[in-house]
C-alpha cells in the first residue's frame, strides 16, 4: 500500500510560480513511475507530466517549457515546478504512482488569477 500526500497548491497571479510536492509512504518509491494530473471544473482529468524510475520525463504540450517534474528518491517525493502560470492552469492537481498497482493522492488546488 502506498499513500500519496500532495502539498504546495494555492492562489497565485498569472505569471507566477508554484512548486507542488507529493510525498509517498513506503520504501519502494523508487520502483514507481510518478505522474501529475489535473482536473479543472467541468473538465476531465488530464495528464500533466510524468517521470520514470530512471528519471526520464515527459509532459503535456500545454505545459511544456513552463512545468518541470522531478523526483527525490531519498525523500520519497516527487515535485512539479510550475512557472509562468496561466489562468487556464487553474485545477486540482493530483499525484499518481504507477507500479505493481496504481495509487492516487487526494489532490491540491491551484488557482491562477488573471
Amino acid at each position: 500500500q502506498v499513500q500519496l500526500v500532495e502539498s504546495g497548491g494555492g492562489l497565485v497571479q498569472a505569471g507566477g510560480s508554484l512548486r507542488l510536492s507529493c510525498a509517498a509512504s513506503g520504501s519502494i518509491f523508487r520502483a514507481f513511475v510518478m505522474a501529475w494530473y489535473r482536473q479543472a471544473p467541468g473538465k476531465q482529468r488530464e495528464f500533466v507530466a510524468s517521470i520514470t524510475t530512471d528519471g526520464s520525463t515527459s509532459c503535456a504540450d500545454s505545459v511544456k517549457g513552463r512545468f518541470t517534474i522531478s523526483r527525490d528518491n531519498a525523500k520519497n517525493t516527487v515535485y512539479l515546478q510550475m512557472n509562468s502560470l496561466k489562468p487556464e492552469d487553474t485545477a486540482v492537481y493530483y499525484c499518481a504512482a504507477y507500479g505493481p498497482a496504481s495509487y492516487w493522492g487526494q489532490g491540491t488546488q491551484v488557482t491562477v488569477s488573471s
